[in-house]
């Protein structure tokens, strides 16, 4: 994959690895709490956000809790959105805008502690992002929860198209 120019949202995170290793899920997390409010007040948090992976988790706390006591389907469904949103985030050239055109999950199994997601695009993806004004990429992420069982599974379709100026 050839070497592009870091868009903005990459040039922040990579200044959040620059930090000692113990802030930067904190640095991350706070980051993205700011920007991507809904997912701040939910308590998501990134873990990791580099190369072609996301790892992103959802403790499961009072305010994302269902009423069975597990995450929330909303939560887990945002915290998927997260996961592949944030990933295309910082691929994406700064010209061109994310849109999140499909979201497929299917809840298989109660969730059970805090879920994890992890998201990854393949290179052909990420050239496609950088090459083609407007497209689209389906993003696999995997859900898992504190016992390992997959409750859900998930994947998320991203468009994007030029910014306006």
């Amino acid at each position: 994959m050839s070497q592009t120019k870091p868009n903005k949202l990459q040039r922040i995170v990579s200044k959040c690895y620059q930090l000692p290793k113990s802030l930067q899920a904190f640095a991350l997390s706070t980051v993205f709490g700011r920007v991507i409010k809904f997912a701040g007040t939910a308590g998501v948090e990134v873990l990791e956000l580099k190369g072609a992976r996301s790892v992103l988790r959802l403790k499961n706390r009072k305010k994302a809790q269902n009423h069975i006591g597990s995450v929330h389907a909303a939560a887990t469904g945002l915290l998927a959105e997260s996961a592949t949103g944030f990933l295309v985030g910082i691929h994406l050239p700064d010209s061109k805008l994310p849109l999140l055109k499909q979201m497929q999950i299917d809840y298989i199994k109660r969730s059970s502690g805090d879920l994890t997601a992890v998201a990854t695009l393949t290179d052909e993806q990420i050239a496609a992002m950088h090459s083609e004004d407007k497209g689209e990429v389906t993003v696999a992420v995997t859900i898992t929860d504190s016992s390992g069982i997959e409750p859900v599974n998930a994947k998320m379709t991203w468009a994007w198209i030029p910014k306006k100026r």
